[in-house]
């Protein structure tokens, strides 16, 4: 309303510099003007012939258009006055409503509350229920083995729980104080070797049993389906003593649990039985085993021989060349035997050649005795390469005979995995076994080998260098020329660097 206001009165001031300069056009304005007004307006006529002035005209207009304004703002104000309070109102009326949801939320939680506990509490109560089903059941069940199971019983069938817990109890301790005693029946066992005989049979309440017949006698232990048998362990004695009510001064027993389960006796591991359970795996490991034991001691002897006499021949050979005793040092050479004497003696049979030749002649020697100081060596070492893989082969075959009897009879009785399981871990046990002590010796040998090359080689060359440097004249000339010539860089003559 007041940019309405604002807006006519700027027009009516343009309206008004208008007619200032234009007054025969303000007249007529002023009269359309007039002619404009409204015919709802209570204001007296005026006179056609009575000229208005445009200053009363614009007060006019303006007083009402101030009433206009006054009245909408008293409007306005009524309107915001009516707002707020509907405002207030409807804010109250929105809190009532959230403490209202509040109360109800809270209602709503403490009922769920309930009704979970009304929930747990009812499946503990069948649990309960379920448990002492359960309970009835094993204890009729337990009693069915001995003829006094309460599960037909009209009394029982008819009880509360408290009851039937009490007449459950009242049998089983009856059963029990029955089975503590020592009772004695004419039944069949079986015998150590599987075949049946019968007897009369001792059973000390119903945790160890004794037989007595006229074949056999001794402890029984279970041997499965409700049947007893014979324990390995002598006690026929203690036997026929309890038959006769002698109690002996030492009780033999054997304990058990039930009769169900058969209970085997725990057998006696021996090194055949173990290499048997690798199968034939580890048979061939322990054969290569064996071949490596024989191929381990023959190479040890040859180097034992080798080796004997190594350093006395040294202390005989060396002082004779030294000497310039050839002959008597070759004819020693031959008395002895070894791989040394073989080249000492081809070194002073050469002697009178030069270096080169004798070198050649001590490196064929060398390669000579070589063939037998390596002798089984390499097999050796293959061996204990071998048997790890073959132990790996049998830890392969093991656990896919063992999967196979998984996927046939499943995992329920372990008996059934024992077999791949033992080849399994036999085979790679028995492969270690061998290998291990294989590289060990196969590597000792080796260096013990090498050992014996380098004194042979040694021993050679002090030999050819005491040969060439005595002060003869051909050996002067030609140890010079030989010198002359590796100075002068010709391939295959080597200088002597040995003195004396």
């Amino acid at each position: 309303m007041k940019y309405l206001l604002v807006g006519f009165l700027i027009s009516a001031a343009g309206f008004q510099s208008a007619l200032a300069q234009d007054a025969p056009k303000a007249t007529a304005g002023a009269a359309s003007a007039k002619q404009a007004a409204p015919a709802a307006k209570a204001e007296p006529e005026v006179k056609k012939d009575k000229p208005v002035s445009l200053a009363a005209t614009y007060k006019r207009e303006f007083a009402f258009l101030q009433a206009q304004k006054k009245e909408l703002e008293n409007r306005l104000k009524t309107f915001k006055a009516q707002a707020a309070h509907a405002e207030q109102s409807i804010s109250r009326k929105i809190s009532s409503l959230e403490n209202k949801n509040i109360a109800l939320s809270a209602k709503d939680e403490a009922i769920r509350t309930q009704l979970a506990n009304a929930e747990r509490k009812d499946e503990s109560l069948s649990d309960n229920h379920e448990l002492l089903e359960m309970t009835y059941s094993q204890g009729n069940t337990s009693l069915d083995a001995y003829g006094k199971s309460l599960e037909n019983n009209a009394d029982f069938t008819a009880a509360t729980d408290d009851g039937k817990l009490a007449m459950l109890f009242g049998q089983a301790t009856a059963l029990l104080k029955d089975l503590g005693s020592i009772r004695t029946s004419e039944t069949h066992f079986f015998k150590a070797d599987g075949s049946e005989i019968a007897g009369e049979v001792i059973n000390v309440g119903n945790i160890a049993a004794y037989g007595v017949s006229d074949v056999a006698s001794g402890i029984l232990v279970p041997a499965g389906g409700g049947r007893l048998k014979l324990w390995s362990e002598p006690s026929e004695n203690v036997a026929k003593g309890l038959l006769t009510g002698k109690m002996p001064n030492s009780l033999k027993i054997f304990l058990f649990e039930s009769k169900d389960k058969a209970v085997d006796e725990k057998q006696q591991k021996t090194v055949m039985s173990i290499i048997d359970s690798g199968g034939t795996i580890g048979w061939a490991i322990v054969g290569l085993g064996l071949v490596a034991v024989v191929l381990i001691g023959i190479r040890w002897a040859l180097l034992y021989f080798a080796s004997l006499n190594t350093q006395s021949i040294a202390k005989v050979v060396i002082p004779l060349l030294q000497k310039d005793k050839e002959q008597e040092a070759l004819a020693y050479c031959k008395q002895q035997k070894g791989p040394f004497a073989r080249v000492l003696m081809a070194t002073i049979q050469n002697s009178h050649g030069n270096r080169d030749h004798m070198d050649d002649v001590i490196s064929e020697a060398l390669l000579h005795e070589a063939g037998a100081l390596n002798r089984f060596g390499s097999a050796i070492l293959v061996i204990a390469s071998i048997s790890p893989l073959l132990g790996l082969l049998g830890t392969v075959t093991g656990m896919i005979s063992t999967f196979d009897i998984i996927t046939e009879f499943g995992t329920g009785d372990p008996k059934l995995l024992s077999s791949g399981i033992s080849v399994a871990l036999v085979t790679t046990e028995l492969g270690l076994i061998i290998a291990i002590p294989a590289v060990l010796a196969g590597t000792l040998l080796s260096s013990w080998s090498d050992g014996i090359k380098y004194d042979l080689e040694e021993v050679a060359l002090k030999a050819t260098n005491i040969l060439l440097d005595k002060d003869h004249p051909e050996k002067v000339q030609r140890r010079i020329l030989a010198e002359a010539n590796s100075m002068a860089g010709i391939k295959g003559l080597e200088p002597d660097y040995a003195a004396g």
